[in-house]
């Protein structure tokens, strides 16, 4: 019985012991399961933690913004710059501590977040400015649905004529037409591209008050080129024409059909001839406003209250638009084509003598000359 007893005790503990390995085998094993999982968790729980710090920086630097927003635009184009500028010390934090860290590209985001945060601040700068001046001169806002490129056309480059030994009508002419040509031929056919070559809006804009310029002149008035020799100087006289003691300053704008003016541009011209009366008060001065396009009814009623005439409707046409000039100091008789030199500061007056032709051959058949200084290249 004793003997029996022992058998089972010793095969009882054998299970127990077995079972107790096993146990812990499966422990291991889930250990071995659950590991990863609670380092993948310890690793979101990290990530969660830095994303969290991220949004609450975020949220102080918005909040600053908002703090800031009424003390004036150089703070506020800080606290702009400071806020891109956590985001780029945050990508560089990211790239030191991910797993195989970059030590050398973090360095490179730091640099550029540096050059970023100067860069983001006067750009903030120069659009806050721009705000504040369009809302002194409303016109401005004109130039926003022009092209950029055009605008620095304008503004920054500098004419063919101006380019030292280059002949402007070169730009209008293979080399080999400019060579072959006889002078007549090859300014003539220079002058048919200038005249059917697509043009920027910029240079169609030009043209424009060119050709109301031309339908001054050859009514016997004396026309200043205001706004294409003085660019954003011009204070909104595209124009100033004279005769006697009358002065007029002219407003052009050649826009498409669909655009109307509205009544901004009324009052930009009204006041920009208020400040001419007040400079010149010796002349009896008004304004007129000529536009390709239609005006509002409240444009138009405006107009007509403060007394700023308005031709609206006036389109761009093909008009005779060689200079034929007579030197006042050498009695020289030069002509002029649009792209020369001094084709806008020229003023044609018709009772000297002086006037429009459309043709060069029709120019030089009465003794003018063109006003090109070229000679030829440097020896």
């Amino acid at each position: 019985m004793i003997e029996l007893l022992l058998i089972y005790g010793g095969i009882g503990l054998g299970i127990l012991t077995i079972t107790w390995i096993v146990g812990k085998c499966r422990k291991a094993s889930l250990y071995d399961t659950l590991k990863p999982r609670l380092d993948t968790l310890d690793t979101y729980s990290h990530d969660l933690d830095q994303k969290k710090q991220k949004l609450d920086r975020q949220e102080e630097a918005v909040l600053l913004l908002a703090k800031q927003k009424a003390t004036g635009f150089p703070w506020l184009a800080d606290a702009y710059a400071d806020f891109y500028h956590l985001e780029d010390l945050q990508a560089a934090e990211d790239l030191k501590t991910k797993s195989h860290p970059a030590y050398k590209a973090a360095e490179s985001v730091l640099q550029a977040g540096a050059r970023r945060k100067v860069a983001e601040r006067k750009a903030r700068l120069i659009e806050y400015q721009i705000k504040y001046y369009e809302s002194l001169f409303p016109w401005l806002t004109d130039f926003k649905s022009e092209d950029v490129e055009d605008e620095f056309i304008r503004i920054a480059v500098v004419p063919a004529e101006d380019n030292g030994n280059e002949d402007p009508a070169q730009h209008w002419l293979t080399l080999e037409e400019y060579r072959r040509l006889p002078n007549s031929e090859k300014y003539e056919l220079a002058l048919d591209r200038y005249w059917t070559k697509k043009k920027t809006k910029w240079e169609i804009g030009r043209d424009y008050e060119r050709y109301i310029g031309y339908l001054y002149e050859k009514d016997g008035h004396t026309v200043r080129y205001q706004g294409i020799i003085e660019g954003f100087d011009d204070l909104g006289r595209d124009l100033i024409v004279k005769r006697g003691n009358a002065t007029q300053i002219v407003q052009c704008k050649n826009w498409s059909q669909e655009k109307t003016i509205h009544e901004k541009h009324i009052f930009q011209l009204y006041g920009t001839l208020i400040a001419y009366r007040y400079d010149h008060p010796s002349e009896a001065a008004t304004a007129r406003f000529v536009t390709s396009t239609r005006l509002s009814d409240r444009a138009r009623g405006f107009a007509k209250l403060i007394g700023v005439e308005v031709d609206d409707g006036l389109r761009l046409a093909r008009y005779p638009c060689i200079k034929c000039h007579i030197s006042k100091q050498t009695g020289e008789k030069i002509y002029h084509l649009p792209f020369d030199q001094q084709y806008d500061h020229t003023i044609i007056e018709t009772g000297k003598g002086e006037y429009y032709l459309e043709t060069v051959r029709e120019a030089e058949r009465r003794s003018f000359r063109r006003a090109f200084r070229y000679r030829g290249p440097k020896e």
